[in-house]
């Protein structure tokens, strides 16, 4: 039995538990999913390492799952927008069942290897693209079709699993394992092991897009700032990072249509925006650099 499916030996009389003891009870087990991702991190990190030049050259971020997995692959992907502009077509989410699976359950699609296979090749996944599967068992057909389907179209695939030795982590070019152990509610995946899923996608895009210098310091100054409260952090950001007043910052910001990096370099060289945009093009984007010319 898969130690993700496995009955816990502790928590043996969770229906008796008390509120307050059940409350304990899963949120002292998911530290274990923090343990497992940090155990990781070697692996994660040449994932990064190996997805950067690709992307660079304009390759796709592909991620596939079903059920819980799947869901957090979409979230991942949708949120890389928001936070970086990152452009939606080059963050692309697989999910067995399709959109409709993201709410209620699509019977059998995760059982069809088949499908799998079908779902990347109609993405016309090349070998700049990048393919994140996940799947807590490892086994999930659905994913091990779109892991085969990747690999024959010379993508760079990464494999996440809960279970050591699991198909997906090793027959991918770079296998992750999140080692999470049995749930307390034995084989409930959507615990621990959905929480270190969620950590590992979470640190490994956040970390390529910094990378990608979509990041000056620590600041998120690439954000696409599709709402209120993002238009404000835009302007706050552009304030911390230049020492520039509200209304410097408002205006410069406008006429760049709110682009952080360009306000930046535009407001601490003290040039237009278009020569801003111009220095940042010749550095990749990378605001320190920009800085420097």
């Amino acid at each position: 039995m898969l130690n993700t499916e496995s009955p816990s030996s502790q928590h043996t009389d969770l229906d008796q538990y008390t509120a307050e003891q059940l409350v304990d009870a899963f949120v002292s087990d998911q530290i274990t999913a923090v343990n497992a991702v940090r155990a990781a991190g070697v692996q994660i990190a040449e994932a990064v390492t190996a997805a950067v030049p690709r992307i660079k050259q304009g390759g796709r971020l592909v991620y596939v799952g079903a059920g819980t997995s799947g869901r957090l692959g979409v979230l991942d992907s949708v949120e890389l927008l928001p936070t970086f502009s990152w452009p939606k077509e080059r963050a692309v989410a697989m999910l067995a069942g399709g959109q409709t699976a993201m709410f209620e359950a699509v019977e059998g699609a995760e059982d069809d290897i088949g499908l799998g296979l079908a779902d990347v090749q109609a993405l016309n996944v090349g070998p700049l693209d990048v393919v994140l599967l996940l799947a807590a068992s490892g086994t999930t057909p659905y994913v091990m079709g779109a892991l085969y389907a990747a690999k024959s179209a010379g993508a760079l695939t990464i494999g996440f699993a809960n279970n050591p030795g699991a198909p997906v982590s090793s027959a991918a070019d770079i296998g992750i394992t999140l080692d999470t152990g049995a749930e307390v509610i034995s084989g409930s995946t959507r615990l621990k092991a959905g929480t270190s899923q969620k950590i590992a996608l979470n640190t490994f895009s956040s970390s390529l897009m910094v990378k990608l210098n979509k990041v000056y310091g620590n600041l998120m100054v690439d954000l696409k700032p599709t709402n209120a409260k993002l238009l404000k952090r835009a302007v706050a950001l552009t304030m911390f990072a230049t020492g520039a007043d509200e209304q410097t910052a408002e205006s410069t910001l406008a006429a760049c249509e709110h682009h952080v990096k360009v306000a930046i370099v535009a407001i601490k060289k003290q040039i237009d925006v278009e020569q801003a945009k111009a220095l940042l093009e010749q550095v990749e984007g990378n605001v320190r650099l920009a800085l420097l010319k």
